[in-house]
């Protein structure tokens, strides 16, 4: 089955709704996402927007603290793009409906503060920020008769087309067009082919790749794969933010401790009381994040304790429950009281500072081919992200890439180009059983556990050797049985989780230095000029690939 748009958008989180919402006004528009459309890590966003909209702050400052965040590796163009556009893009999303907290008195925002910030700039919507907004933006795209949306749809692989230009017998030059993609129907069992002028991959991060996350099951990392096997440039993965304050407790799955707790006067302590961030770091416990995440995860090595704790307990009772409606009843349901109790907390794989490598309009190295969001790397972020600038950055390249791609939609549409091939519509080999089934649990925990211990918050050397050729060991064994295994979601985001932590492993091992999110024991210190690059790579001719069942 075939279906065509002038717009095929991947993923439903903020980066792929605001572009849905200002693409529809010059095309048609389908958002393909595998869950949920609320299964995002948008909507898992606690702490909230960063933007310069307070009194004391300005612009240079803003740019400043993300340079510093970004650790040399942030491109200065990029970060001085997102910083000014970023109060008109927050305008338009007030006017969409989305209710920020205002001050008590006046009707101006009412603006947190996290690690790294120089200023009150975090705008936010109580301590669930990201839900508030992605409510408001599914309700304005299922409103929208443009846009159609195909939940339980799980992208397989990018439909790229290969043109060579000639003179003669000479040829000028290869270009791969993207041109749709692949998209398993979940729910039907059936691969669909979708036709698309424009393909955004907005899918956003991997940090199912760790054992220890903030991030939903959904962030298996599809687009950074698919992308690669497509044969786009990725860039910087060896970045890996974790986020500092993850809730500690058996039966709190991904729930994350708001760095804005921190922000509010929140010490990091271990189980005796003492605080420790000021042996660390002049910032203390506002810190940048890779400086505090480090902290604790040698401050737990040293102690052998199995977690640190977050007290705020010296707050106002009143305050902490309405300034934190959402974690003070999570926690409580543990039998945590944060107004009364320290708040026990361990680091977790948060966010992915680098990706698929773009322009500053979102624009990939392969033509017709787009991505926003935490699975691009724009420059914004360098070698570790500024609290609360994702949500920005998602914003500000959605608008540039949609205003891009209705300039140039005309001309996609008027262009002669061969015929799509159909996906075969068969799934799996002949014979095929679930009797393999249990590969592919192991092999999840496996590498996440695999992750967790070798390419973590510290590395070294052979610890990311041992990670490389464990790695591809799995994924030999994925290629040998997967033939024998019915095609499902599970077995295609192991395959996506496979690769993607092999990439990572390879962007580890070549940084030779360590620089805000990657630390090496054996490479200690920051590198000269020659390490103030981004870590660029792309598939070989010679590489080869899984494939999926059936196609």
């Amino acid at each position: 089955m075939k279906n065509q748009f002038d717009y095929l958008v991947v993923g439903s989180g903020i980066a792929g709704l605001t572009f849905a919402l200002k693409a529809a006004k010059s095309g048609s528009v389908a958002i393909v996402t595998k869950k949920d459309k609320l299964e995002t890590n948008t909507n898992y966003a606690q702490g909230g927007i960063a933007c310069v909209l307070g009194q004391d702050d300005s612009f240079d400052l803003h740019v400043r603290d993300t340079l510093e965040s970004g650790d040399g590796l942030c491109h200065p163009d990029v970060v001085d793009l997102v910083v000014k556009t970023g109060p008109e893009r927050v305008r338009e999303l007030v006017e969409l409906g989305v209710a920020f907290n205002l001050s008590t008195g006046d009707s101006s925002f009412d603006l947190g503060r996290e690690g790294g910030h120089s200023r009150n700039r975090i705008l936010h919507a109580q301590d669930m920020t990201g839900k508030a907004v992605e409510k408001v933006l599914v309700a304005a795209a299922e409103a929208d008769p443009n846009i159609a949306i195909f939940e339980n749809h799980l992208v397989l692989d990018l439909l790229i087309q290969h043109q060579s230009m000639k003179t003669g017998a000479v040829a000028l030059y290869q270009e791969d067009t993207c041109r749709g993609a692949y998209v398993f129907d979940i729910t039907g069992g059936r691969i669909h082919t979708f036709e698309a002028n424009v393909v955004l991959l907005c899918t956003g991060g991997a940090g199912k790749a760790y054992l220890y996350t903030s991030n939903p099951d959904v962030a298996t990392g599809d687009g950074l794969a698919i992308a690669y096997r497509a044969g786009a440039k990725l860039a910087n993965l060896e970045f890996v933010q974790f986020h500092p304050t993850c809730l500690y407790h058996p039966a709190a799955k991904n729930f994350l401790i708001s760095e804005a707790v921190r922000g509010e006067g929140a010490r990091l302590i271990d189980k005796r009381g003492r605080a420790f961030m000021e042996n660390y770091h002049p910032l203390k416990d506002l810190a940048f994040r890779d400086i505090v995440a480090r902290a604790i995860d040698t401050e737990m090595k040293n102690s052998g304790d199995d977690c640190v704790f977050l007290d705020i307990t010296h707050r106002d009772a009143e305050f902490l429950t309405k300034r934190f409606p959402n974690i003070y009843r999570r926690c409580l349901a543990l039998g945590i009281d944060i107004t009364k109790d320290p708040i026990p907390v361990v680091p977790a794989a948060h966010y992915m500072c680098g990706g698929i490598l773009t322009n500053a309009s979102g624009r990939s190295s392969i033509e017709n081919l787009y991505a926003i969001g935490e699975c691009a790397c724009t420059g914004l972020h360098g070698a570790n992200r500024l609290a609360s600038n994702s949500l920005l950055e998602a914003m500000v390249f959605s608008h540039a890439a949609a205003v891009e791609c209705a300039e140039r939609l005309d001309s996609w549409r008027n262009r002669i180009l061969a015929a799509v091939p159909d996906c075969p519509a068969k799934i799996g080999a002949e014979n095929s059983s679930n009797s393999e089934m249990v590969m592919i649990a192991h092999n999840w925990d496996f590498i996440r556990r695999l992750m967790w211990n070798y390419v973590g918050i510290v590395r070294t050397d052979k610890r990311l050797a041992l990670a490389l050729t464990h790695i591809r060991q799995i994924k030999m064994e994925l290629k040998e049985h997967m033939p024998k295994i019915p095609l499902s979601s599970d077995l295609v985001e192991l395959q996506d989780l496979a690769l993607v932590a092999e990439l990572i492993i390879r962007c580890a091992l070549h940084r030779k230095e360590s620089r805000g999110l990657h630390f090496n024991v054996d490479h200690p210190a920051k590198g000269g000029e020659d390490w103030l690059k981004d870590t660029v790579v792309k598939k070989s001719a010679a590489e080869e690939f899984l494939t999926l069942p059936g196609v």
